[in-house]
């Protein structure tokens, strides 16, 4: 059986994936700021360097994949903490695996990031943050987030994880390992219920289509980021798991 990391491990979809992975029979090495094997603070350079090092030193120099599940919401305050740590944090602990995950013959791991349909849904609503994320110029992506509010914060780092997945996947599979990205709908979560309960965020949040008729049990979503851990060919895609919400609000993509 393989081993396997997960940051968000304590809760959400990253407690639905340790527990999917562990059923299988795995082992999975947890990344949260309480309750992991790895405590750590993703939202700043130290604690994930701290959480790389420690990936290194308990996983002896091979993980066999990673799941950036670690993340928070559009509610989240200080609201440059949603891009610190939903883009920053995640990016930063997917390159610091990567050596751990490539293989030369072949038989390397796999990544899959959390982003949502969100990202795919509003281009450019968080205008030029988006790119300042990608230039991996944090302390300005994070004096810009500051000026806008917590819903195009987490858009626009959603869309730059996409994005980010995507230009580095090419690489990744020349190299023998597999780095994908899930944009799930609504989850039934802790995060998803502190978002319905904001003031302002609350009254809009189920205004994106439903056509399932209900959120996402985050143990749907597990299933499907296990999917992409274990298909040798899929790289650098984009997996909608949001019960045909995405399919409502862009038809026409081909």
């Amino acid at each position: 059986m393989g081993l396997f990391a997960v940051s968000g491990s304590a809760s959400g979809i990253g407690a639905a994936v340790r527990k999917h992975l562990e059923s299988g029979g795995h082992s999975v090495l947890g990344i949260d700021l309480r309750g992991a094997e790895i405590e750590a603070d993703l939202s700043v350079p130290t604690g994930r360097a701290a959480a790389v090092a420690a990936l290194e030193r308990m996983s002896t120099g091979r993980l066999d994949g990673l799941v950036a599940a670690a993340g928070v919401g559009a509610s989240h305050e200080p609201i440059e903490r949603i891009v610190a740590i939903d883009y920053f944090g995640c990016v930063a602990l997917i390159e610091g695996a990567r050596k751990l995950l490539v293989s030369s013959d072949g038989t390397g791991g796999s990544a899959v990031a959390v982003s949502s349909n969100t990202a795919l849904a509003l281009p450019d609503f968080g205008g030029p943050l988006e790119d300042v994320c990608l230039s991996g110029r944090e302390k300005e992506a994070l004096a810009d987030a500051a000026k806008l509010d917590g819903p195009r914060c987490y858009v626009s780092a959603k869309r730059a994880l996409i994005r980010w997945v995507r230009r580095q996947a090419p690489a990744w599979m020349q190299e023998g390992a597999r780095l994908n990205v899930i944009a799930p709908g609504p989850v039934r979560t802790p995060l998803r219920e502190r978002d319905r309960a904001h003031p302002i965020i609350g009254p809009n949040f189920d205004a994106f289509p439903q056509p399932a008729g209900r959120p996402a049990e985050a143990r749907e979503i597990a299933e499907a980021i296990g999917f992409l851990l274990g298909h040798p060919y899929c790289a650098g895609a984009v997996l909608c798991v949001d019960g045909g919400g995405d399919a409502v609000m862009r038809p026409d993509v081909s």
